[in-house]
């Protein structure tokens, strides 16, 4: 490689650096801020003159974050749990088990992948409305507890397990549950780690389905309660960056947590697949 090349490579890199990180760095600018510092200057300042925390203060004093939080806990937590339990089973079969039927039900799930979540929202409204749990958090969390994704994710995972472990465990007397539980899971660990993170953050971060079903002030989830932040006559962009960031942090802590499990499952299944 050239010095030119490099040099070339280095400056995408931090075109994309920028790109993906400015504008969080700019909320986090933005919501350390006092009310003395103009954030519509010509200039734009990135460092704050005089830093300051009462922006996250006044959040918390003007809407019930934790309640919201927790809102959004139970349905990561419903999401999650949909997704490691039914996107496994689902996977396993799709790639171990012979059945009929079983190409056109994968041809089934990758076609749904095509199809922008705006085209099925009124069949998942009115499912969910038929099934008693509108305005719920169950009803918030159904739709996506097993995302097709995910099992086609898994099932690249199962898929990548050598056969030869399947029949010596079918000699040995082994059903396709102990297979399941005894080869099957043990070798996808590091992809369920990655479903989980995906599971949690598309639960963590989702805005419309939950703007959608929840009419109570009491069921809001985190992103939809901070809204009310954004008034209709008035708006303060430095508490609404403070609200975004309070949003943020959970992902941040839970990414950082499972990180090496997450970038464990990627490599794996870059390399078996």
């Amino acid at each position: 490689m050239t010095s030119r090349e490099k040099a070339l490579r280095y400056a995408l890199l931090v075109l994309v650096l920028l790109i993906t990180v400015g504008p969080f760095l700019w909320q986090l600018s933005t919501s350390l801020k006092s009310v003395n510092e103009d954030i519509f200057t010509a200039t734009p300042q990135l460092l704050p003159q005089e830093p300051t925390l009462a922006n996250y203060s006044a959040v918390l004093d003007t809407l019930p974050v934790l309640k919201y939080a927790w809102n959004s806990v139970i349905v990561a937590f419903l999401t999650i749990t949909g997704n490691a339990i039914g996107a496994t089973l689902a996977g396993y079969a799709l790639a171990r088990l012979r059945f009929r039927g079983a190409k056109l039900m994968l041809a089934a799930f990758v076609s749904t992948l095509v199809l922008p979540e705006e085209v099925t929202i009124i069949s998942k409204l009115v499912t969910v409305q038929s099934m008693g749990l509108a305005d719920t958090l169950a009803g918030v969390a159904l739709p996506n507890a097993i995302s097709m994704l995910n099992v086609l994710l898994m099932r690249t995972a199962f898929a990548a397990i050598p056969r030869e472990m399947d029949e010596a465990a079918i000699v040995d007397g082994a059903n396709a549950w102990q297979r399941f539980l005894r080869i099957g899971l043990p070798n996808v660990r590091g992809m369920l780690s990655v479903i989980s993170l995906f599971a949690f953050i598309g639960a963590w971060d989702d805005f419309l389905w939950p703007l959608i079903v929840l009419t109570d002030p009491e069921n809001l989830t985190l992103t939809v309660g901070l809204n009310y932040l954004n008034g209709t006559f008035s708006a303060n962009p430095r508490l609404i960056a403070a609200g975004t960031m309070i949003a943020f942090i959970p992902i941040v802590i839970v990414f950082a947590t499972l990180q090496r499990f997450f970038f464990r499952g990627v490599e794996e299944g870059a390399i078996k697949g």
